[in-house]
């Protein structure tokens, strides 16, 4: 895990496997798929597993995203996020920061089970037109 990254956070309404692995053959790297349990323990995501996490980490880039949640779907413009995370919680904190300040926390910084702390944001209006 790096100090930190930046990367697209998408909702790829039931699609994340597929958008996943077309993303892998053009890039390279490697996918980590993610499901839950019955208990909602994070699992490897099995072949018919709803994507609950997505991740394909290729020479220094990153794409992030998930299934999203089928009872309540993105509105156009809510579909795509940054997410933002690593070590380096002091960095991340004001970068998080500065970001919250003209967007909407969509998950705030949390330190996450592989023990570095993201959190995400849409992308602002100000960086979309």
């Amino acid at each position: 895990m790096s100090e930190r990254y930046l990367a697209p956070y998408v909702s790829f309404q039931g699609r994340a496997r597929e958008a996943m692995e077309f993303y892998r053959t053009v890039f390279g790297g490697n996918v980590d798929l993610q499901a839950m349990d019955a208990q909602g323990a994070s699992k490897p995501a099995g072949p018919t597993d709803r994507i609950f996490h997505a991740r394909l980490d290729a020479d220094g880039l990153a794409i992030i995203g998930s299934d999203g949640h089928p009872l309540y779907p993105p509105t156009v413009g809510d579909n795509m996020a940054i997410a933002v995370g690593g070590t380096d919680t002091d960095r991340l904190t004001k970068i998080f920061g500065s970001l919250s300040e003209v967007g909407v926390t969509k998950g705030p910084l949390t330190v996450q089970s592989s023990g570095a702390t993201a959190g995400w944001s849409p992308t602002s209006s100000a960086s979309t037109g």
